[in-house]
């Protein structure tokens, strides 16, 4: 059986997405950076290796949209945090599975097959980001009830946050790559 990989993406509208990088750059062309660095990574990552999913927000637009590829399939990503959805989408999928965002441009299908190989010896395997977070989140079973508790999103202590709700897990960690959230964050990525 094919693992599945699924990109979280949002519409691509301005003052909806990526709003940090929005104060800095303007909110129209931080929207249209998202957009564009989401048709590069979904070209990259089509995959014959695994199954490939968008969870989109907001759901009934993102469901319909035409800014993503037709031919794959959308999942809604639903009410609450960021923990919230992703446990949703792990419990709405058969393992192994991976997550990732969208707004990581050096994401390559390489580093997707190194995670999906960490998952045959693991639990759980983490793509850490710089800034303490992390780009993938991969579970080899359907996640533990526990799984992101007390999370302390977009700060330095989420991965660590989220490992400690695996206790007694095998948990890898591969390739730190950065994501964009600021004007600073986009000529590291070059």
């Amino acid at each position: 059986m094919r693992p599945t990989l699924v990109v979280m993406v949002k519409e691509p509208r301005a003052g909806r997405v990526k709003t940090r990088l929005g104060r800095d750059i303007s909110q129209t062309a931080a929207a249209w950076w998202f957009r564009h660095q989401c048709t590069r990574l979904l070209r990259r990552l089509d995959d014959p290796r695994w199954h490939l999913f968008l969870a989109v927000s907001p759901d009934r637009a993102g469901l319909t949209s035409r800014k993503w590829p037709a031919h794959l399939p959308r999942l809604p990503q639903g009410q609450g945090d960021l923990g919230d959805r992703m446990a949703r989408i792990f419990r709405s999928l058969p393992g192994p599975t991976a997550i990732i965002g969208a707004d990581i441009p050096g994401i390559q299908p390489d580093h997707i097959a190194r995670a999906f190989r960490a998952l045959g010896q693991n639990d759980a395997v983490f793509g850490p980001a710089h800034d303490g977070g992390y780009w993938l989140i991969g579970l080899k079973h359907t996640p533990p009830a526990t799984l992101f508790q007390n999370t302390r999103w977009s700060t330095e202590h989420a991965l660590t946050d989220t490992i400690a709700t695996l206790p007694g897990k095998r948990i890898a960690l591969i390739d730190t790559l950065r994501d964009v959230d600021t004007a600073a964050d986009l000529p590291r990525i070059f």
